[in-house]
């Protein structure tokens, strides 16, 4: 193995093992809020906190850590962040309402303003856990994969299952069962089986911005907005979600199957673009 290699497969196991650490924290000194734990911190901050190690240490350098805004080149592909989540959301609340997965609640003052609300604080609740995100999985994955070239759907599918690995310990230890039940329907197994089909999926949007962009702010924006707008729209102000196929299916938060093939859409044709105008594999 290359070091590159090697690297990635250390990142890889502390992504994956890290929040169990946590968990086994918590479990010694036993927080009342599992959610603002040590144990939580731990989970959160070990993948970035290995990669800095891995770039400083390891030899990986900062040339390619996208912290860079290029906001003037790269302007198109912030448009792309800003739209790209509220505009598939929207398709999905369509289809969504039009099935039966949803129902909605009317439009007043008392609904408008909650949900408005709501996309704020989810934005800005957001806003700090994605740097951690953001800057491991865009800002030290992608492009280390994309440093020993695999294909793009290859670099995207190791992303999306590390980053999908990484979720188990939090819907297993860090989430409230009651805040589950009143988000979804489904079981924490399914939510598990579900993470490893529609992150790897969402992984190729996130992964083509990344590389168009040249910025990983870029990709911290879709994924602030992706959150806020799901939150806000299944928070309950404005729709009501039913709980059954459609729901699951159709339902307009990132948790969606319909959402997540229409981002994956989205990938897919911005990596065409990028190997038609650049020449990158």
């Amino acid at each position: 193995m290359t070091k590159n290699q090697i690297n990635i497969l250390i990142f890889a196991i502390v992504t994956a093992g890290c929040g169990f650490v946590g968990h086994a924290v918590n479990l010694f000194y036993q927080p009342q809020d599992t959610m603002q734990s040590l144990g939580v911190l731990i989970w959160l901050v070990s993948p970035l906190a290995a990669s800095i190690l891995l770039r400083t240490l390891g030899g990986d350098g900062w040339k390619d850590t996208g912290v860079g805004l290029h906001l003037i080149s790269s302007w198109r592909w912030y448009m792309v962040a800003l739209l790209a989540s509220p505009f598939i959301s929207l398709i999905a609340l369509g289809l969504c309402l039009l099935s039966g997965g949803a129902s909605l609640t009317g439009f007043s003052p008392e609904t408008v303003n909650p949900f408005l609300a709501v996309l704020g604080l989810g934005f800005a609740g957001s806003a700090i856990k994605n740097i951690f995100e953001e800057f491991s999985w865009r800002g030290y994955l992608t492009p280390r994969l994309e440093a020993i070239k695999p294909n793009g759907r290859f670099n995207a599918l190791i992303t999306g299952l590390i980053w999908a690995s990484w979720h188990i310990p939090y819907y297993l230890y860090f989430l409230d069962p009651v805040d589950i039940k009143k988000q979804s329907s489904l079981s924490v197994p399914a939510m598990i089986i579900l993470a490893f089909i529609i992150l790897p999926l969402q992984a190729y949007v996130y992964g083509e911005l990344r590389l168009l962009s040249r910025s990983t702010w870029s990709t911290w924006l879709l994924h602030n907005l992706s959150n806020a707008v799901s939150l806000a729209l299944t928070g309950g102000s404005l729709i009501l979600l039913t709980r059954n196929t459609a729901s699951v299916l159709f339902t307009p938060g990132t948790e969606g199957i319909l959402y997540t093939l229409l981002m994956f859409l989205l990938g897919w044709a911005l990596r065409r673009y990028r190997l038609k105008t650049t020449g990158d594999h």
